[in-house]
């Protein structure tokens, strides 16, 4: 299975930062298939998942941008209530803790983007668990 990897930048926050960083990936034909912004005081992060994280990683660095990558577990799990609890108590119980965690459902599929210092004991037992993770390929594709 193929790692997935979102880009995460650390910014000023200030007018014009998500402006800049968004038209070098895009001169670079970076495609931005989802984004989550979070501030606190004077600076945030920006995480973005794109096609090309290792490309796009390169482009910002190249212009000063302080980018790193990110590994992470893209869980699918069904749209109704209680699913992202079932994927916090599976991690809870052998406590792992879910670092930052964010969202979507796009084409009747509900995703949970998971970030946690141990991932592959995470991805285990998620998949023990009879939940889906899956790979780069399958969440680029939805």
């Amino acid at each position: 299975m193929s790692t997935v990897r979102l880009l995460a930048i650390f910014v000023e926050n200030k007018p014009g930062q998500t402006a800049r960083i968004t038209k070098l990936l895009a001169e670079g034909r970076i495609n931005i298939r989802w984004v989550t912004i979070a501030t606190s005081g004077p600076f945030g992060v920006m995480k973005l998942l794109v096609a090309d994280p290792e490309r796009g990683h390169a482009i910002l660095k190249q212009y000063g941008m302080m980018a790193s990558l990110i590994d992470v577990l893209p869980v699918e799990v069904a749209d109704q209530p209680g699913a992202l609890h079932e994927v916090a108590e599976c991690l809870a119980r052998d406590n792992i803790n879910l670092d930052n965690t964010s969202g979507f459902v796009a084409n009747q599929r509900a995703i949970v983007i998971i970030e946690t210092a141990d991932i592959e004991r995470a991805r285990a037992l998620l998949v023990e668990q009879g939940l889906r993770v899956l790979s780069r390929e399958e969440l680029l594709g939805i």
